[in-house]
Formats: structure tokens, sequence, C-alpha cells
């Protein structure tokens, strides 16, 4: 089937997710493709194709369906996702000799943006947990690798990552959690906050200390859930991103075994910004999605809402703003899918483009969001309509994975070096 074919399968879901009388307009819109401007295969090679059809089709028919619900219930759709690593998105870019799927940064973004249309809640935390897997996957032993990699790329097992603490948001290195190490393990004490999945999920990758001030001190651990001094603080009330729960993670004299570290001492902080550098490109990746569907719910609203006789569409000053949209998702496609080849090929601008991708794609898609919630006029403010949601769940993304400042900040260090 081609690809077009499987998004418009993805429109009239989203429109008319709760299917309330008031939504009967949405029922009336015929099934389009999708606009060759803003065609997400375009470039891609047919085996990328056929994994972003796959996952547009999961999201038609597995998230979209549900995603009013999880957000209004703060539902964790542990049964979806176990389904989507059935498809290999458990563990995309995740080595195949433990049970990932071997996929490279570009193929992650195509698919983590397919996803999303159908979901972005539940896709950014599927997102992490990826990017969990592959630390792990990465900076693991054989051993390591082989005890946690099958069951996180199955989702058997969820994974949280666990770095921002109540005092060291934008300047992790600060971190105050420390490792003492005892013979054969660590005692851990502090907490961290705002971590997804938090209380949820089985394995926390946990930044600590266990040497000096500043980066060189960090160490990386894998903690258990269960671990006796491991706990929870209460489940975050946010404005988005209700399908996942957003915790504290508490650490009381926590005893984890030594053979649990990533790496050596001193490597935790730069295993961290490494694992950070893929989120980048995820979180933009979810934002792309988001807006995608934006563009596409704004489009069809615009061609079935009249107003002074006629509809919306023949209005030039909002087929200005519907091709600015376009404009801007387009280019945060490209820059996004830049950075992950940058980051795929280890080359010496990965880095920075990564920021620059972060940056321009979760602003500039979040404007997208808000304007089609602006098109949708008094509709699109209530929980009726999709796009409501996707702005809600987008907005954070400015927020995460290092601050849209912090992301200046990298560009900025990178173009002043002497």
């Amino acid at each position: 089937m081609a690809l077009a074919g499987s998004i418009a399968k993805v429109v009239p879901r989203l429109g008319s997710y709760i299917g309330r009388s008031r939504l009967s307009i949405f029922n009336r819109i015929q099934r389009r493709g999708i606009a060759v401007c803003i065609d997400p295969s375009l470039g891609l090679s047919d085996e990328q194709k056929e994994f972003q059809k796959m996952a547009f089709d999961f999201a038609a028919n597995e998230m979209a369906p549900h995603m009013a619900e999880w957000d209004q219930k703060e539902i964790f759709p542990v049964e979806t996702m176990r389904k989507a690593a059935q498809l290999g998105f458990g563990g995309i870019y995740v080595q195949p000799d433990v049970g990932g799927s071997g996929l490279s940064r570009l193929d992650t973004s195509v698919i983590f943006e397919a996803l999303s249309t159908g979901c972005v809640s539940t896709t950014a935390y599927i997102s992490i947990h990826n990017m969990c897997a592959w630390m792990i996957d990465t900076f693991g032993n054989p051993e390591q690798r082989e005890r946690y990699c099958p069951e996180l790329c199955t989702m058997d097992k969820f994974a949280s990552y666990c770095l921002t603490e109540p005092g060291s948001g934008s300047d992790a290195a600060s971190l105050l959690t420390t490792a003492r190490l005892e013979g054969d393990h660590y005692v851990l004490n502090g907490s961290k906050a705002f971590i997804s999945g938090g209380g949820d999920t089985d394995v926390y990758v946990v930044m600590c200390r266990t040497g000096g001030k500043g980066a060189k001190g960090i160490s990386c651990l894998v903690v258990e859930k269960g671990t006796p001094g491991l706990s929870f603080g209460k489940k975050e009330k946010k404005v988005g991103w209700n399908s996942q729960p957003t915790r504290a993670v508490i650490l009381e004299d926590c005893v984890v075994p030594a053979a649990n570290r990533l790496g050596q001492e001193g490597q935790g902080f730069n295993i961290a910004m490494k694992g950070l550098n893929g989120g980048r490109i995820n979180i933009a990746s979810c934002s792309l999605g988001a807006a995608h569907a934006s563009v596409q719910l704004a489009r069809d609203h615009l061609m079935v809402r009249k107003q002074f006789g006629e509809a919306l569409s023949h209005n030039q000053f909002l087929q200005f703003k519907l091709a600015e949209m376009a404009t801007r998702l387009v280019a945060s496609r490209m820059l996004v899918r830049q950075a992950a080849l940058a980051l795929q090929e280890n080359r010496s601008d990965a880095v920075s483009l990564c920021s620059m991708a972060k940056l321009f794609a979760t602003d500039e898609c979040f404007q997208i969001c808000n304007q089609a919630l602006q098109m949708h006029g008094g509709y699109g403010y209530l929980k009726d309509y999709a796009v409501q949601q996707f702005v809600r769940d987008c907005r954070v993304h400015q927020i995460l994975e290092g601050t849209n400042e912090v992301m200046r900040m990298i560009i900025a260090r990178n173009l002043l070096v002497d």
C-alpha cells in the first residue's frame, strides 16, 4: 500500500477521536492523501518507507483511538507499548544480539515522528525508554547487556532516565545524589525530579556522585525497582504528557551492587550527555509528529468550516498561515534528519546539530500546533478536538532533554571556540 494511504487513515481519527456529535463535521471529511510538499516519506529509502508506514499504521490503529482517554484518565498504556515492541520499537537503535532492531538514528527519527501522530505523550516515553536501553547496550559490559537489554527491547520491563534533581536542572553537573562505595556495593542517597515513568518502571539509569565536584565526579548506576531504599514521590499533575507518570525518585541508603555501574567511575556525565544527544533528536522527532498531524487537522478544518458564506480555505490570510506552517514543518524535519545523520556518523558537528535540531524543531513545531489550534477557533480549545492535546503534549519538549536556552548555550559555545 502507498504511504499516502496509511497517512490518510490517521487524519480523520485524530480529528474525531472522541466521537461526540459536535465532531460530526470530521466524519464528513473525505479521506485525503497527504500533500506532496509535506510528505514525510520524501527522500527515504524503500526500507525506511516500509517501517514508516508500519509506524503510521500502528499510530492510527493502536494509539490515536485511545489518545484522549489516556490523557484524561492518566493511563500508562503498557500493553499498547508492548505491542509496539513486537514491531521492534522497544529497542530501535539497540544492537540485534541483545534483542534490538539495530536501526540508525535517522530510522529512529522517522519512526518516532510517525508514532507521535497517534499520541505524542506515549511516543515520548517510548523514546526515553529507547535512550536508556541504548545507554546500557553501548556502555554496559556483556553481562549487563544480556541481563537488561532483551527485556527492555520487548518492553517486558520499562526504563527511566534519572539525571535531573530538585536543585540541579540545567546545571546537571552540580547534582548532589551520592553513591558511596562499600566493598562490592554502592550506598546511594539523594533524589531525582521529574522522572518519566517514575514508580511504574522497572529499571532506573541513575547519575550519581562517586567522586568530587563537577562532571568528572559523576558515575552511572542501574537501579532496579524493588531495591531497598528506593521509593517514589507523588504522581505529578501535568499540563500534558499525561499518558506517562512523572514522579520523584528517592534514594535513601539504597544499596546497589557495584556490578550495576555502567562504565568506569567518573564516566557517568559523559554517558548521560551521549544519551541526551540522541534523546534530543528523538524528542524533536516527536514534535515533528505533533506538527505534522496539526497541519493536516488545520487543513481539513479550513476546508469544511464555513464563515461569511464560504470555506475558511478561501481566506488568503489563512492560506498564507497554513503555507508558513507547512514550510516550518519541512524545515524542521530536514534539520532533525541532518542531525540524526551526523550523530550516526559520529561527526564533529553532531552535538551542535543535535542542539540546533532540538531548539529549532521544538520551538517551530509548538508554534505550528498552536497556530492550528487558533485556526480551529473556539473548537480548538475543547478537549473534544485533538489539536489541543498536541499543543499541550509538545509544549514540554522546549524544556526537557536540555532546555532550549541550554541548546542556545551549546551552539554559541561551538561558534565562539578559538
